[in-house]
């Protein structure tokens, strides 16, 4: 795999899993009052579409870590 794609992979995950240490948070509390909806909303709506553009182009650096994301 040449470099210029690992580095896609390795942004992609990183951005995919950026959510993780606030689910971790909530599971730990038991509490998701802080959570805002609206960012929640804003976020799944993000990774929808860029999952979209990736299956479009056939871009598996979008799609597969973007895929990751969705509940």
């Amino acid at each position: 795999m040449p470099l210029i794609e690992i580095l896609g992979l390795v942004a992609g995950t990183i951005t995919s899993i950026t959510f993780l240490p606030q689910v971790i948070k909530v599971w730990q509390t038991k509490s998701a009052k802080d959570l805002s909806l609206m960012m929640l909303l804003l976020l799944m709506l993000g990774v929808v579409l860029w999952l979209t553009y990736g299956l479009l182009i056939m871009n598996p650096l979008l799609f597969i870590p973007t895929a990751w994301c969705l509940p």
